[in-house]
């Protein structure tokens, strides 16, 4: 009996099973490295290499593995060493923000463990240390993501040059996006308030495209595109799909975060209602509800002491203002835009099913 032949859609699943398992072996192979290096100055230092590699160790890879279906939709060839270390460098990236946001946002958690500032912070009491843990925690965690952003860069620019220099701009711009929507988002946390409730979406909508959609869909997408000499007319057809898909995306994230399971999302049930996140379910909610259930949720928003029964009651909120069922909606439009863009672009049919399966596991996700 002979084997039957390999499909496409399997082809396509090995090529991508090996480009995961490459990145991760090049960051193996770069924090070993680090380590050896860190390990020179003092092995105190160890620590923080360590808590790089545990965080780029886990994860779905999304940013990794779109840039390197625009690579492949170019014409890149699969595997390149020029394209695992661009996915490298994102992965990087990354975790460099996810260490930060979880500073900003006082999260405990990250993928079902703690997180970096709280590891160092247990670090602190396990040890007996002096003075304040938290602010021990705090600062090593911050260092811990400056390190991991100089990584990030250091594994960029050994890429080389070329095709790089327009890559280049568009990592550039990414990671500049990223910190000023960043600072939009907790902006609007403390000023929200103050600003029109007519305007509150808009504003959200904002702090979605720049601080999440871009950087994590249409700018790894593009990026990898860019790096194997692709069009502009291919590259801005990688945007129009690839930037609806990342604000779909997010604002799936920001539904798990109020409604998610936390068996399953890693977090705590209301989590973003505790760090007060002002997002587009927030903005629906606050322009939709009536006078009392604006204030209280403009009042409890934010407060690291809100019950079960407060969290229960802004969920109760959101659901009847209808705040849930029009961000689904928007999920469910930019999904179509989404997938019409893909239909359109002129790329090989199993890389053109590869970004719709990605696609689709991104705005229909639980986790």
């Amino acid at each position: 009996m002979t084997a039957s032949a390999t499909t496409p859609m399997e082809s396509t699943a090995a090529e991508q099973e090996a480009f995961v398992a490459a990145v991760a072996l090049t960051l193996q192979e770069f924090l070993a490295e680090k380590g050896t290096l860190l390990a020179g100055i003092s092995p105190d230092a160890l620590v923080l290499v360590d808590s790089i590699a545990s965080l780029v160790t886990g994860g779905k890879r999304m940013r990794a593995i779109l840039c390197y279906w625009g690579w492949r939709g170019a014409g890149g060839a699969p595997g390149a060493e020029e394209i695992i270390k661009a996915g490298a460098a994102l992965e990087l990236f990354q975790a460099a923000a996810l260490i930060h946001d979880d500073i900003i946002d006082r999260s405990d958690t990250r993928r079902g463990g703690p997180s970096v500032h709280r590891q160092f912070g247990s670090l602190h009491a396990g040890r007996g240390w002096a003075l304040d843990r938290e602010r021990f925690g705090h600062a090593a965690a911050i260092l811990t993501g400056d390190l991991c952003l100089s990584f990030s860069e250091e594994m960029f620019a050994s890429i080389g040059s070329g095709s790089a220099s327009r890559a280049r701009a568009i990592f550039n711009l990414m990671r500049t996006e990223v910190m000023a929507g960043q600072y939009l988002d907790i902006l609007e946390e403390v000023s929200g308030p103050t600003k029109p409730h007519s305007t509150a979406v808009a504003r959200a909508a904002a702090i979605i495209r720049f601080k999440s959609a871009k950087y994590s869909s249409e700018h790894p997408l593009v990026l990898g595109g860019a790096l194997a000499g692709a069009s502009p007319e291919l590259l801005a057809g990688y945007s129009a799909f690839a930037l609806p898909l990342g604000e779909a995306f997010q604002l799936r994230d920001d539904v798990l975060g109020v409604f998610g399971d936390p068996a399953q999302t890693g977090k705590p049930a209301g989590d973003d209602l505790r760090e007060g996140k002002r997002t587009v379910l927030v903005g629906l909610t606050i322009a939709a509800a009536g006078e009392a259930d604006r204030e209280f949720v403009d009042t409890h928003l934010g407060r690291q002491d809100l019950s079960d029964a407060d969290i229960d009651s802004l969920c109760s909120i959101m659901v009847k203002s209808g705040a849930l069922t029009g961000t689904e909606a928007m999920i469910a439009d930019l999904s179509t835009a989404a997938f019409t863009a893909l239909a359109q672009l002129p790329i090989d049919g199993a890389i053109s099913e590869a970004l719709s399966a990605l696609g689709r596991s991104a705005v229909s996700r639980t986790s």
